[in-house]
């Protein structure tokens, strides 16, 4: 059970007087397994977030395949992949992605939502609580600061518990105090089963870390 990525490749095309072909992401070979957190380092720009983006299904490699518990998600039909991405993955994803008509509970809620799977609000008081923004329940998106906003997108991640959390740079506008609490999150999550993917700067996050990978200039390498 877990996600796994076989020679998933993404070429961009644009104008270049050499070629018109930009290879973000060469083909890559990554296995993610549950009760393990892998992090994965880089650059900005070096590819990271579009290897994420393929895996959790919102972004089609140009070439291989990535499997979800061995269904070939990207053989699925759009509400078919939907479905299953709602049902396996927790995304966290790099910028803000709030729906700014809903307060931060009904925002974390959301993902509940959408298939009428059983709504949990304690629960999901339980995650704001544990990211320290459970007083900011009934705040909409517009009164948050940027960092506010990433611990609701964390919370709302996980809302769903997920057997497969992906999370594109979480920590990015958290304070030192915050980012630990986020990283002991996510190692928590991998302790209880899930397959944890952390796309990160952090130094910090390597001591949390299972297995640990680098970007550069779109090629993976093992680290650990």
């Amino acid at each position: 059970m877990g996600l796994r990525a076989e020679k998933v490749k993404k070429d961009f095309i644009r104008k270049s007087k050499d070629t018109n072909v930009f290879t973000a992401v060469h083909p890559v070979d990554l296995k993610l397994t549950g009760g393990t957190l892998t992090e994965l380092c880089g650059r900005s720009g070096s590819g990271k977030s579009t290897l994420l983006n393929m895996l959790a299904g919102l972004l089609k490699p140009s070439e291989g395949t990535v499997y979800i518990d061995d269904i070939d998600i990207y053989a699925l039909e759009d509400k078919a992949l939907s479905k299953l991405r709602n049902e396996k993955l927790g995304v966290i994803p790099q910028g803000h992605s709030a729906i700014s008509s809903l307060t931060v509970l009904e925002n974390v809620l959301l993902p509940l939502s959408v298939y009428e799977r059983h709504v949990d609000p304690a629960y999901a008081m339980e995650l704001l609580d544990m990211v320290g923004i459970a007083h900011l329940k009934d705040a909409m998106p517009s009164e948050l600061s940027g960092g506010e906003m990433r611990r609701m997108a964390i919370a709302r991640a996980f809302v769903t518990k997920p057997s497969i959390v992906l999370a594109d740079e979480p920590t990015g506008d958290l304070d030192d105090e915050n980012t630990e609490i986020v990283l002991r999150l996510l190692k928590e999550a991998a302790q209880k089963g899930a397959a944890v993917l952390l796309v990160t700067h952090e130094k910090e996050a390597n001591k949390y870390a299972d297995r640990i990978y680098r970007m550069n200039a779109g090629k993976l390498d093992p680290v650990l």
